[in-house]
């Protein structure tokens, strides 16, 4: 696939609405550890992604004529792989965002908790504990994911 400096790399890349780009981009990459790739205007729309490689990317996007700000009633979440989810959750709170779920192990391997940033998204953040067979708890395997790295 043709990739391009001035679009994401990421098969799929959330948009997120915000009322002030510069302040989400700035918790974003502190928070979170995000990294901004691309500046489109100083308030218009931003691409970030993770340092380590295009596997999550997403746009940062101002309020416009068919963009609007979340809404209490969520129709998405977006998911976040951490190293380490406690420490995630206490930054969050620490920097304006909200703890919905606290850290929780599930049976399926992950720690997760839900939290809500300070612009009207939310994030269910996971933390591999283990890798349990989707057999184990009561899933079903139905199409290998390509080996990674």
């Amino acid at each position: 696939m043709l990739t391009n400096r001035s679009a994401p790399h990421a098969r799929i890349a959330p948009v997120l609405t915000v009322a002030d780009v510069r302040a989400a981009v700035a918790w974003y990459c502190d928070v979170l550890g995000f990294v901004e790739h691309v500046r489109i205007g100083d308030h218009h729309r931003a691409q970030l992604g993770l340092p380590d490689g295009p596997a999550a990317e997403m746009v940062v996007a101002e309020v416009r004529p068919g963009r609007r700000l979340p809404q209490d009633e969520r129709s998405h979440q977006l998911m976040l792989k951490v190293d380490d989810v406690t420490a995630v959750v206490t930054a969050i709170v620490a920097r304006g965002g909200e703890m919905v779920e606290p850290p929780h192990d599930w049976e399926y391997g992950e720690r997760q908790s839900t939290v809500n940033d300070p612009f009207g998204h939310q994030w269910v953040l996971n933390q591999t504990l283990a890798d349990v067979a989707p057999e184990d708890w009561g899933g079903e395997s139905v199409t290998p994911r390509p080996p990674t790295g």
